[in-house]
């Protein structure tokens, strides 16, 4: 692996850090997932990469109508993570009305706005990922 980049170079939190037990990569997507759907975002997929990247695990996806409501789904994704002791690595963005990234090492959230989600169409860059089903299934 080359140095400074992919999985070698980013730190790990320690669990000693953690206040609960450590949450795994796909349920803390779907846990951004529906913490974005709460929060009204739009068009929210989950992208499993493992094994097809090596900066991380699942991209969480989603679309902000204002700007307004991107600063709100980056605040609220990131408190409600932060009050399971879990803290993004990074952050990008998040003074942006464009686009806003979340680092959880295993999994990174992006929140776009309309049309900066269409310009950048991660999805059709990851085409081969598998998109993971993350919304409840309602009981008849």
């Amino acid at each position: 692996m080359i140095e400074g980049i992919g999985r070698a170079a980013r730190p790990r939190v320690a669990r000693s850090q953690l206040r609960g037990p450590p949450i795994e990569g796909k349920d803390k997507a779907i846990l951004c997932a529906r913490i974005a759907d709460e929060a009204k975002a739009k068009d929210i997929i989950i992208l499993d990469l493992r094994g097809i990247s090596e900066v991380t695990d699942y991209f969480v996806i989603c679309t902000a109508t204002n700007p307004r409501q991107l600063r709100a789904l980056h605040s609220r994704i990131r408190e409600e993570l932060k009050k399971l002791a879990i803290l993004p690595l990074g952050e990008d963005g998040a003074e942006s009305t464009q686009w806003v990234l979340l680092d959880y090492n295993d999994v990174i959230v992006h929140i776009f706005h309309d049309e900066f989600r269409d310009f950048y169409d991660l999805e059709l860059l990851w085409g081969d990922a598998p998109r993971i089903e993350w919304q409840a299934v309602e009981k008849a």
